[in-house]
């Protein structure tokens, strides 16, 4: 899948590049291509239901305090913004990230969900400072949705028997903040870019079809992206 993203993401910027569409700082569609850090925290939020058997062996061992973290991961992405002025844009994004959840405090060392593949469906509206110069800072926020797919249970999940894993899709919100760095009159620029998610999913843990936990985590993610821009 990432070897996929990072052609398709190659193959947009030749695209791009080509002299059909005349670049222009000042352009209507500004199309970016990026290296995206996807930094989650993944803590457990809150234990919404334990089976008394689960419960009892978790006692058994030990185990009072429980959380949880999301592994951190680096990814292409696509962005696409369009300008309605100067100073007001709509921006979305495309990409896939790819996580595991490992335990913490009491659950150190263990492995919870593996293979957790997210879609963050995300749309913001920007307001962009016009310096009269090349850097352009920008502020944004909007709705976001984060679509996930092929979770499996990890290692440790396995070993107390649980089969099936799944994690709910989550509907949040993002914030933003940037800059755009306009290189000359061609089009061409540079972005470095930050948002901040605010996303509250829920996993549910099964032994033969028999839900024995479900927690709800903060995923919360900062997504921190570099790389080159076109406006057209």
């Amino acid at each position: 899948m990432r070897k996929i993203m990072m052609l398709a993401a190659l193959g947009a910027a030749t695209a791009l590049a080509t002299p059909a569409m005349a670049g222009s700082p000042d352009g209507k569609i500004q199309v970016k291509v990026l290296g995206t850090a996807v930094l989650p925290d993944g803590g457990i939020d809150k234990i919404k239901y334990i089976d008394s058997g689960l419960a009892g062996t978790l006692g058994e061992l030990g185990v009072s305090d429980v959380d949880a973290k999301a592994n951190d991961n680096v990814v292409p992405t696509l962005a696409v913004e369009y300008f309605f002025s100067k100073a007001i844009s709509v921006e979305t994004i495309c990409c896939f990230t790819q996580h595991h959840v490992d335990g913490a405090a009491d659950l150190a060392g263990t492995n919870l969900v593996n293979h957790v593949l997210i879609l963050p469906a995300t749309v913001t509206a920007k307001f962009h400072l016009d310096t009269g110069g090349p850097i352009k800072p920008y502020v944004g926020a909007g709705p976001a949705l984060f679509l996930v797919f092929g979770e499996k249970p990890g290692s440790t999940a396995r070993a107390l028997g649980v089969d099936k894993v799944k994690m709910s899709n989550s509907l949040g919100a993002a914030l933003q903040g940037g800059v755009d760095i306009a290189l000359g009159n061609s089009g061409m620029g540079l972005s470095l870019d930050a948002k901040k998610y605010f996303m509250k999913p829920t996993a549910k843990f099964y032994v033969s079809d028999t839900k024995v936990l479900e927690t709800k985590h903060n995923l919360d993610p900062w997504v921190l992206s570099a790389g080159v821009t076109y406006r057209f």
